[in-house]
């Protein structure tokens, strides 16, 4: 176990964060929804955003020093137990979500509310937040995950191809900058190349989520909002959706070193242009 070192836990730590996160941000839309607010709501999801993406910035170089502070010995079997263990950090974050998704979505729910009732004034939504009062009634909500959460939801009318769509981007953008890192190791020379693909591969996920699953996702939530959907319905594929992105990290275990492999491969292909 000599490789999981003080740098590794610090790492998996904000790892887990990032994907507890991304996996709350369906609170958001769910409360806004609940409560026919969801310009209010967009608020708080791009707090969240904002949180997740400096936890991402902040652990980037502390990832790429592990390659750097690598043994001479073993050292593609070091890193990629090193990097195993991050990738289980994200299905931990995954995991730490779910549980808290629906206390989650009761404390965003009013805090949207608290948020329209402050005029859009996001400094005055947190110095009312976190005062003693506010925090004793946000207790009151705290509870774990249970069967009847998932009353009335009907599996069978969610269309399975986008849960197996959103596992597949969720495991491409859980390994994209590790497999890129991983692949410096298979190609020294070419080791600068490979690290820049970790850009591409996260940018054409995240391309991917926003053209083909976020908008599905908003549809439905203002479809609640008008009275033309069922709120039943949009955390059923809520639901859905958190159980496939539990599932792609998951799935980032078996896909890490063959992505890696493969983007030491495509990068052969840049050597043409010289």
């Amino acid at each position: 176990m000599a490789f999981i070192t003080g740098k590794v836990l610090f790492i998996a730590l904000f790892i887990l964060i990032i994907h507890c996160i991304e996996t709350l941000a369906y609170a958001v839309r769910l409360s806004g929804a609940r409560v026919k607010l969801i310009a209010s709501a967009l608020s708080l999801f791009n707090m969240m955003v904002i949180v997740s993406r400096m936890a991402n910035m902040m652990q980037q170089p502390f990832t790429g020093s592990i390659v750097d502070s690598a043994p001479k010995e073993n050292t593609l079997l070091f890193v990629e137990q090193q990097y195993r263990v991050l990738i289980g950090a994200s299905t931990l974050g995954t995991i730490v979500g779910i549980i808290l998704l629906p206390t989650f979505t009761a404390i965003f729910s009013r805090a949207i509310i608290h948020l329209a009732e402050e005029r859009g004034s996001v400094p005055s939504l947190l110095k009312k937040g976190f005062s003693f009062e506010y925090i004793k009634r946000g207790i009151k909500y705290i509870h774990l995950p249970r069967l009847s959460y998932l009353k009335g939801i009907r599996f069978r009318d969610i269309p399975l191809r986008l849960f197996f769509f959103n596992m597949i981007v969720t495991a491409i953008y859980t390994i994209g900058v590790l497999s890129a890192l991983y692949a410096s190791l298979l190609a020294p020379d070419r080791s600068g190349a490979t690290i820049m693909a970790s850009g591409l591969i996260n940018g054409l996920a995240t391309i991917l989520l926003a053209l083909f699953i976020d908008p599905k996702i908003s549809v439905l939530a203002d479809d609640v909002v008008n009275g033309k959907g069922s709120y039943i319905n949009l955390k059923g594929i809520s639901v859905l959706m958190i159980s496939s992105r539990l599932f792609g990290t998951l799935l980032a275990q078996l896909l890490f070193i063959p992505g890696a492999k493969y983007i030491a491969w495509i990068t052969k292909f840049l050597v043409l242009f010289n």
